[in-house]
């Protein structure tokens, strides 16, 4: 399923393909962007829209894989799903590591290429999700005062209260008080949800642990 919002931004200075393509997608009720040159394709982009790239590899100037990893030095990257009219096996290789869909030869099956844009658009989603879900644990971990930060990194750490009592020069009393006000913000019930969470936004124990 693809939703509404999703994006097909499909690049290709050939304008008999781009046309071609754009009415194919169309067809099947995806929304598209067409762009006849990388350099038209990175001044329109929103980064913040949903979708997928389908690329042509070989374009003067700026190439497939030039934009692709354009894209990524901008952290901007989209799944993306290379078209060739070469059937090049070392650019294709390339374009795989860099973390492409899939590498389709032209003139390709209509069948493979919505195959490929329906995963790339899962990609997406499921990579928007994750970023989502990795910010609403920010805003919570921003609430979190200095010394509930402090006392966080050694419950991941898997210090007792009486240990992270010791090591902040506290009492093992306060130590609760402070796990009380950490769950509660962070909106977790158990020290298992709190450990996945801390994971999640990549927090790690202190260096001496």
């Amino acid at each position: 399923m693809c939703r509404p919002e999703d994006t097909v931004f499909l690049v290709d200075d050939d304008p008999a393909v781009l046309k071609a393509i754009e009415r194919l997608l169309r067809s099947e009720g995806l929304h598209v962007a067409a762009f006849g040159s990388p350099q038209e394709f990175l001044e329109h982009h929103d980064p913040d829209a949903p979708g997928c790239v389908v690329l042509d590899l070989s374009m003067p100037e700026l190439n497939g894989l030039d934009l692709q990893r354009t894209l990524a030095e901008r952290e901007q990257a989209r799944p993306t799903v290379f078209l060739s009219g070469q059937g090049d096996i070392p650019a294709s290789v390339r374009a795989m590591k860099q973390g492409a869909v899939d590498f389709l030869t032209k003139p390709v099956n209509d069948g493979d290429l919505l195959n490929a844009i329906r995963q790339a658009l899962a990609r997406d989603r499921a990579a928007r999700a994750q970023d989502a879900d990795k910010a609403e644990v920010r805003l919570r971990l921003a609430t979190l005062t200095p010394r509930e930060r402090e006392v966080l990194s050694h419950v991941v750490a898997g210090r007792l209260n009486k240990q992270i009592a010791a090591d902040l020069g506290t009492v093992e009393k306060t130590v609760k008080v402070h796990r009380a006000h950490i769950m509660r913000k962070l909106q977790v019930r158990s020290l298992a949800e709190l450990i996945r969470l801390a994971d999640k936004a990549g927090l790690t124990a202190p260096p001496e642990y």
